[in-house]
């Protein structure tokens, strides 16, 4: 290597040790190696070894796609695949997502990528994508526009103010954990949609019954009588014909995965928070026919 040159898989790690705002010290000791020679590397008078630059990237908590990229940048192969989930390897995993989904019902589930792409859902996500108009329902819609884009689901988020700041500042977070350049163009693109008012509006004292099918609507809760502390701060509150309903979600990532696709994806598991909801979820899960078409995985 011709060391007056600069060392791009150098630069590339020195700006994930600055990301991850670790000193050359510490990040020596984590991956069990001297911060001279770390120094070094990071400088361009050492070359890595590939075993070393794994080490360094595994000690970072890099993704698996910039691990790769970290790798190609040292002249060595990738270590890691990228697969289609159309794959017939990875016929497990539609299986396994497939089952989670339909397991889920009747509340919401839906499988992202790293951009927060759709790649598919269950059949109760339709309580959230109803009335969005198509252009936003493509082939690969994107989570943050479908929920924050001024056509889709915000004008029906009874707490739209509170819960547009906490997904900005989670999109914000991960563009600035990852360095991910689409990432970061994806969050300057939500952020400059149209902010609500500065205060959301309280929510309605009783939310109205619905007959969502044949047979009695549920009828409203205590939960829906009047906005109490709860076990979240900003939970999911959709306006419906049913009236409001509330939510919460959780977030679940496979394992050890030694797949590009697969350490992309997760899955965003939805749940009731009050009774009325539960109802009116479960009342919804009932009505004969799909809700919608679920998207196709791949």
């Amino acid at each position: 290597m011709d060391v007056d040159q600069p060392s791009r898989v150098g630069a590339l790690l020195r700006e994930w040790r600055r990301r991850r705002r670790l000193s050359q010290l510490e990040l020596a000791l984590l991956a069990d190696t001297s911060a001279r020679h770390l120094s070094c590397v990071e400088t361009g008078r050492a070359r890595p070894s590939r075993a070393m630059v794994l080490r360094l990237s595994t000690a970072l908590d890099v993704p698996l796609r910039e691990r790769n990229t970290l790798l190609l940048a040292a002249d060595y192969a990738p270590a890691y695949r990228e697969s289609s989930l159309d794959d017939e390897e990875m016929a497990s995993v539609r299986a396994a997502l497939d089952t989670m989904l339909t397991a889920h019902e009747p509340y919401p589930a839906v499988v992202v990528d790293r951009l927060w792409n759709v790649v598919t859902g269950n059949r109760a996500m339709a309580v959230l994508t109803d009335g969005i108009p198509a252009r936003l329902m493509d082939s690969r819609p994107n989570v943050y526009r479908l929920t924050l884009h001024p056509d889709g689901l915000a004008p029906r988020l009874a707490n739209l103010g509170q819960f547009r700041t906490l997904a900005l500042q989670r999109l914000r977070r991960q563009a600035d954990a990852t360095g991910d350049a689409e990432l970061r163009a994806l969050y300057e693109e939500i952020r400059d949609y149209p902010a609500p008012a500065p205060e959301d509006a309280p929510a309605p004292a009783q939310a109205p019954a619905l007959t969502p099918g044949p047979g009695p609507g549920p009828a409203p809760g205590p939960d829906t009588l009047a906005t109490r502390p709860g076990p979240f701060q900003v939970p999911l509150r959709v306006r419906t014909p049913m009236g409001e309903l509330s939510m919460f979600s959780t977030m679940a990532t496979f394992g050890a995965p030694a797949d590009v696709t697969l350490s992309e994806l997760a899955i965003e598991l939805f749940y009731p928070l009050d009774e009325f909801t539960t109802n009116a979820l479960r009342a919804l899960g009932s009505t004969p026919g799909p809700l919608s078409p679920a998207p196709s995985i791949g």
